[in-house]
């Protein structure tokens, strides 16, 4: 396995680990474990835990970004771009009750390293922004639409039962808080 390869691999292990467990549970041991290679092999890449942390949120980061601009781009009405949004935190929640990344770290923030924390809010910051500008609003109303759909996401999975999801995001449409 390559150097690439071998980071790659470490962080969707470690993305695995942290949307099922969160990030206390993030373990270099049991990545090594999981993937058959020497703790050691991690600190290479990762010198610390917070490191991988950090990069963990960049790129969850990054990778959303992506998606959302292309998204905003795409030729569909405001419902099919907002259904596509919501769509993607239900995926995590079909994907063995997983949490979208930032929405359990954020759950965690008092015991994140700051330079994990740094990344965890531009997450929060994009998705934020972006909402404003899909929705055509202010800030503080695409925050309360992020902060909605992420609490939705978290009843369904403690619960276990997505149909929580989709009743929750029917309701903030029903009651005019969602396009």
């Amino acid at each position: 396995m390559s150097t690439t390869d071998t980071r790659e691999t470490i962080m969707a292990v470690a993305k695995a680990m942290v949307q099922a467990r969160g990030y206390n549970a993030l373990s270099f041991r049991e990545i090594a474990k999981d993937i058959g290679i020497k703790s050691a092999s991690i600190h290479y890449h990762f010198p610390t835990k917070a490191e991988l942390g950090a990069a963990l949120a960049k790129r969850y980061t990054e990778d959303a970004l992506e998606g959302l601009e292309q998204l905003l781009a795409a030729d569909l009405d405001l419902p099919a771009k907002f259904d596509r949004y919501v769509s993607v935190f239900r995926a995590a929640l079909l994907n063995d009750n997983r949490m979208c990344l930032y929405g359990i770290m954020a759950a965690e923030y008092g015991d994140l390293p700051p330079e994990v924390r740094t990344q965890v809010d531009a997450f929060s910051a994009a998705n934020a922004d972006w909402l404003s500008r899909l929705l055509e609003s202010d800030e503080a109303r695409a925050l309360a639409i992020f902060a909605a759909i992420e609490g939705a996401q978290l009843v369904a999975r403690g619960r276990g039962d997505i149909a929580v999801f989709d009743q929750t995001i029917a309701a903030y449409r029903a009651a005019g808080l969602a396009p």
